[in-house]
């Protein structure tokens, strides 16, 4: 890297063929997964970066060279983005043999020399020389995908793009190739960007999730900090948050930095509601209808004669679902009717969870993390932001 900017910089504001707003940016050696609901603009995205579609109003910036400044009238076509592409049917020409394909990209060279590059790609991400002659057709899926990696690696690209690269592998090849990608990030010296719908592939494969909808790029961070404070509650709902609810901000409490939360319930009466102490950043006004969310790690289970404070409460489990070596538990609050808590648990602990258990569990307020409910043009409450959902594995 010449400077300590992004390698990758992306400003993007269009309204045609489809919106698309927002910027967001990729260190070198950074895998970035775009994350959102079919529609929301993804592929767009991925087209402006590999120049299959110019902005009408944007810039991209690789390695401190400019592919993309509508400003400026540039916009560099495809063949000079040194871009490496993989897609999730793979992409392959069906008459050739994994080594011809792979050779695409190397026209420029003499045939022996792109023979020998080509063979060193396929063996770097480990296809046998058997493998190496047979055509797509004779190949598993997981051995194409394999190929269209090495081809796009051919291209000795400046930035990678891969789009749903693994939604068509079976679970078993599926597993091998994330130790591929990951074994790879450590040896390429680039960006990366990852299209994907499935969300814990995101969260075990990115250093940085962009999260979009309705072509707006809603909040960029690390999976952790997006899980632990999404920006709003469609930021919650589009990365799988489940333990979201509704309240109304009280004001700061006594303690220095520490505010008061009402648990909402429409069972209860505003006095029977549960008040909550948690962090108080000083930005939310008197009764403000929020939400709020708790990470998994901020929820423990402690037995009945444990509760003993005011984060704790009486649970119920009222659903027990077995996922191999995890359970996936819904919970109910015996002092907030209708509110329900998501976990999952692994170890033997988890065998004795069974429906209709009853136990305690303690909150980390700490860890609770404040969202205002924004009103709509007409001073209503937005139903989508003050509902909430409840959303299944």
């Amino acid at each position: 890297m010449k400077t300590n900017s992004p390698v990758l910089q992306v400003t993007i504001e269009q309204s045609l063929p489809m919106p698309l707003k927002g910027s967001f940016h990729c260190e070198s050696g950074q895998l970035l997964a775009l994350v959102g609901p079919s529609g929301a603009g993804k592929t767009s995205l991925m087209r402006i970066l590999s120049g299959l579609m110019h902005p009408q109003q944007g810039k991209v910036i690789v390695d401190e060279e400019i592919w993309c400044d509508t400003d400026n009238n540039i916009c560099l076509p495809p063949q000079r983005r040194h871009v490496g592409m993989v897609f999730q049917n793979y992409a392959l020409m069906p008459h050739f043999d994994a080594i011809q394909n792979v050779s695409l990209p190397l026209l420029h060279l003499p045939k022996s020399e792109r023979l020998k590059q080509a063979k060193r790609w396929l063996d770097h991400v480990g296809l046998t020389n058997a493998e190496q002659h047979r055509k797509p057709a004779d190949l598993s899926g997981g051995q194409q995908q394999r190929v269209a990696v090495a081809r796009a690696l051919a291209r000795e690209p400046k930035l990678m793009l891969l789009d749903e690269p693994f939604s068509a592998v079976d679970q078993m090849n599926r597993q091998s190739l994330y130790k591929l990608l990951a074994d790879l990030r450590h040896e390429l010296a680039i960006p990366i960007i990852l299209v994907t719908h499935d969300l814990n592939e995101a969260r075990m494969l990115a250093d940085q999730l962009v999260v979009i909808d309705n072509g707006q790029i809603l909040q960029q961070g690390t999976p952790s900090d997006i899980y632990n404070a999404p920006r709003n509650a469609r930021v919650a709902d589009l990365v799988g948050i489940h333990n979201r609810f509704v309240g109304e901000w009280i004001g700061p409490a006594e303690q220095t930095g520490q505010g008061l939360l009402r648990w909402r319930s429409e069972a209860l009466q505003v006095t029977q509601q549960p008040i909550l102490q948690v962090r108080d950043k000083g930005r939310l006004p008197e009764g403000q209808p929020v939400n709020w969310v708790i990470p998994s790690d901020g929820i423990a289970l402690i037995k009945q004669h444990e509760i003993a404070q005011e984060n704790d409460f009486n649970a119920e489990v009222t659903e027990s679902r077995h996922l191999g070596e995890i359970n996936l538990l819904t919970l109910t609050v015996e002092e907030v009717p209708g509110a329900e808590f998501v976990l999952t648990l692994s170890g033997s602990f988890r065998n004795s969870l069974s429906v209709g258990t009853k136990l305690g569990i303690r909150l980390d307020l700490n860890l609770v993390h404040v969202m205002p409910i924004r009103e709509d043009g007409k001073g209503k409450l937005n139903r989508n932001s003050a509902t909430q959902l409840k959303t299944s594995a």
